[in-house]
């Protein structure tokens, strides 16, 4: 009995040892990817840091380094010094750079549509296309939700000379509009209108932009031309992750509250950053059914492109293919 007690004690300890070798072996065969957000922290990021906290990314063999940006220029500065694996931007500031011949490309799109939309007062509100001409709208040079407006208007066949945009700096535009400047304001739904809201305690008409056809390329992971020929494994591991990340966010959006919030105490409460969650969940889709999450459509390139050129002189545009890969996506 005592042998036989002593052969399952030392079962149990060359067991207990295998298993601490793996996930110790895991640990050390695991890639540093360093990324890099456009922005400030806000809930649009909420899946990266739940996905981080639940070991999605340290499964997929991946030890995932995230830091804050101050801007989609800085952040591709940034990446193609060597300094990030990947950066995350709106898409249409990628394209834009990649064919004024930035070395980079777009290896996720998992927002095809900028969740876009102008909101407006309740005694003149805009909740329909045509109901802007008459109007006014504050407008920022480089600001996504107007500076396309003139393509807007053409799909919706809105005589845009009848709107005004009245240019100011970017800050301003939302106190502006606020104090009764400007009729119409810019904002995005998985950002800045939760946020509004909750601050002034009021429930503003709104025009979802995307509901009417406008579809500039949103969220998207771009890599270097450099690192996608280097580090083309783990790029395809952290984008596998990204897509559990968002499922796990998906199906429990206080979880990815609470995660993205210890790490952003400064943030605003947790019901406007779930506000941001849930609506950022809503934005991320793939672009046709049987295509996996951040599937990237030839045709969004080609549609961005004129975009771009509606609104700055691009010359003749490069080829789509130019623009973006799908390799690191998981069919």
């Amino acid at each position: 009995m005592l042998h036989i007690t002593r052969v399952i004690r030392g079962a149990a300890l060359v067991a207990t040892t295998a298993v601490a070798t793996l996930v110790a072996s895991q640990g050390a065969m695991a890639e540093e990817v360093k990324v890099r957000f456009s922005w400030k922290l806000k809930g649009e990021y909420g899946f990266f840091y739940l996905g981080e906290q639940k070991g999605v990314y340290k499964d997929a063999g991946v030890a995932l380094k995230l830091g804050e940006g101050a801007g989609s220029q800085a952040a591709l500065g940034s990446l193609i010094q060597g300094q990030e694996d990947a950066v995350i931007l709106p898409g249409i500031f990628a394209i834009s750079a990649i064919q004024k011949g930035m070395p980079v490309k777009i290896i996720a799109l998992y927002q095809p549509e900028t969740p876009i939309a102008l909101i407006s007062h309740a005694d003149k509100a805009v909740t329909t296309p045509k109901d802007l001409e008459g109007k006014t709208i504050a407008h920022a040079v480089g600001e996504t939700g107007t500076s396309y407006l003139d393509a807007f208007c053409e799909i919706n066949q809105v005589d845009c000379s009848k709107v005004s945009k009245i240019q100011m700096d970017s800050q301003s535009r939302v106190p502006q509009f606020l104090q009764g400047q400007v009729d119409v304001v810019s904002v995005y739904r998985t950002n800045d209108l939760p946020v509004l809201e909750d601050r002034t305690g009021q429930t503003f008409p709104t025009l979802d932009m995307t509901e009417y056809g406008l579809a500039i390329p949103g969220m998207a992971v771009v890599a270097s031309d450099d690192g996608i020929a280097k580090r083309g494994a783990a790029l395809k591991s952290f984008l596998a992750a990204n897509a559990k990340a968002i499922e796990m966010t998906r199906s429990d959006p206080a979880a990815a509250t609470a995660a993205l919030k210890a790490v952003w105490q400064a943030g605003p409460s947790d019901k406007v950053v779930q506000q941001q969650i849930e609506a950022t969940s809503a934005s991320l889709h793939a672009p046709a059914d049987g295509k996996p999450l951040g599937w990237i459509e030839e045709k969004a390139i080609v549609d961005a492109l004129k975009l771009v050129g509606s609104a700055e002189d691009i010359g003749d545009p490069k080829p789509a293919s130019t623009f973006y890969t799908n390799d690191f996506l998981t069919q």
